[in-house]
């Protein structure tokens, strides 16, 4: 992988994260209302709109990723992104991490270092 495609993969780890992350809390903020009311509530918070645009940001960083590297590789690499996501759910919204998920964070990241970085 070169340092564009690890560059865009950075990005594509970035913009997953910010995006997931805003969704939660724009839900989080909407509270336990229901049904349109919850949806309005929602999608009025500032925090939805940066979901919205990170989502169309990474779409965009993800099609100059995989423009770069072979597929399969491609989607193997991308799969960090969970990595992201998960610890940002620990330092945001203080979810715990198990040490299943520890584990499970661990052999992502290996995985995706054997894959992205190996050599065929």
């Amino acid at each position: 992988m070169d340092r564009i495609a690890a560059t865009l993969l950075l990005a594509v780890l970035l913009l997953e994260t910010v995006s997931h992350l805003a969704l939660k809390s724009a839900s989080v903020h909407a509270g336990s209302k229901s049904g349109i009311r919850y949806l309005l509530t929602f999608i009025a918070q500032p925090v939805f709109w940066l979901a919205a645009a990170s989502f169309a940001a990474l779409f965009l960083a993800w099609l100059a990723f995989l423009s770069r590297v072979p597929l399969g590789q491609g989607v193997m690499a991308g799969s960090i992104t969970i990595v992201g996501v998960m610890l940002g759910g620990r330092l945001w919204f203080k979810e715990y991490i198990t040490l299943p998920r520890a584990t499970a964070i661990a052999l992502i990241a290996v995985g995706v270092a054997l894959v992205g970085w190996g050599h065929a």
